[in-house]
């Protein structure tokens, strides 16, 4: 992996590129959308951590606070090159949001296409006492609309983290190994998963805290294996709504991250996942909701065609109230796209 970053004052713009491997992909060669999230988190992670140590003060540590929604325009293959771009774009007294770009590079061919857009806020803690927020040196702005159109965003998704740790309390039980003959092909209950993670050193960072693009790979590993199971094709991520970090996960922790499938559309699945801690090495604490998303997958055919997606069947009243939900989300984000393009074609 290498990283380049621009010289001069303020934040400099910055590049992480790797090439993929065969273990970076599924069985069709594509890139799991996971270890696209991870690299776009380390990205984001290096220009926060730098900015907010750019002056004289405490030292500290960004920490991930939330993902906004991130569609995969196209995927990635086995050989290829991601360069994925990084540029803090607005920061607050307390939090820094980074703008992220992923671009898939053909070296044989010289081919380039755009792949991934992303939007981080992070929060620096500081080395001495991690339950410190320090203060964020602010950035310079070509134009006061920038900082305007920033603050409207930061306050914007400081509501939704709000809303969403409000509603965060349902629960996903476990399911380890479960007996699928018992139950019925295409219901919540035949592709739900969980997978379990015991937090070690190289997932932390030098706070002792999971980073936040670990989290995010593991995340969506359990929401493939759901939307796999349910569909039994080849399937991609999508896109990823919004990802919410409500709170740290401390080294030496149990997480169980859980994902069931909500909604489906004639193309495309929507799969929420959770992950709550256990904290072992505090013993006085019980288990958290750490954090919480929904991944959309799609079907493909052998040739990298989107296929029909099998309808879920629900059976309980709250897999029907889930699927009504997901359904005016898919509804609300299908609105959102044709009008934006409306408005492209005007341009």
């Amino acid at each position: 992996m290498s990283e380049r970053g621009a010289a001069g004052p303020g934040p400099a713009a910055i590049q992480v590129s790797r090439i993929m491997r065969p273990d970076d992909a599924n069985f069709a060669g594509n890139v799991h959308g996971g270890i696209i999230l991870k690299m776009i988190e380390e990205a984001g992670a290096i220009i926060s951590t730098r900015h907010c140590n750019s002056q004289d003060g405490e030292p500290c540590v960004a920490a991930l606070a939330r993902v906004e929604r991130t569609d995969f325009l196209s995927p990635v293959c086995i050989g290829e090159v991601a360069n994925v771009s990084a540029e803090i774009t607005y920061t607050s007294r307390h939090s820094v949001e980074v703008q992220v770009n992923v671009m898939s590079e053909n070296i044989l061919t010289g081919a380039k296409k755009v792949t991934n857009k992303a939007t981080l806020w992070y929060v620096p803690l500081s080395l001495k006492n991690v339950n410190k927020v320090v203060e964020v040196p602010p950035i310079q702005y070509a134009r006061k609309e920038q900082e305007e159109e920033g603050k409207k965003r930061y306050e914007e998704q400081k509501l939704d983290r709000l809303e969403t740790k409000q509603r965060n309390g349902d629960v996903i039980f476990p399911i380890i190994n479960p007996d699928r003959q018992t139950k019925e092909p295409h219901t919540v209950g035949y592709s739900q998963s969980s997978l379990i993670h015991l937090v070690g050193p190289s997932d932390c960072t030098l706070l002792g805290f999971v980073h936040g693009g670990v989290t995010m790979k593991l995340m969506d590993e359990v929401a493939g294996i759901v939307a796999a199971r349910h569909c039994k094709t080849n399937i991609v991520t999508a896109s990823v709504d919004a990802i919410n970090f409500h709170e740290k996960i401390k080294k030496g922790s149990v997480i169980t991250i859980s994902g069931r499938m909500t909604f489906t559309s004639n193309k495309s699945m929507e799969i929420e996942v959770f992950v709550d801690a256990d904290p072992f090495v505090d013993e006085a604490r019980e288990r958290y909701r750490a954090v919480s998303a929904f991944f959309t997958y799609v079907s493909l055919s052998k040739e990298g065609k989107p296929l029909p997606v099998p309808q879920l069947l629900t059976e309980t009243e709250d897999e029907k109230r889930r699927f009504e939900e997901g359904k005016g989300r898919y509804l609300q984000t299908k609105a959102k796209r044709q009008a934006q393009l409306q408005q492209a074609a005007l341009q």
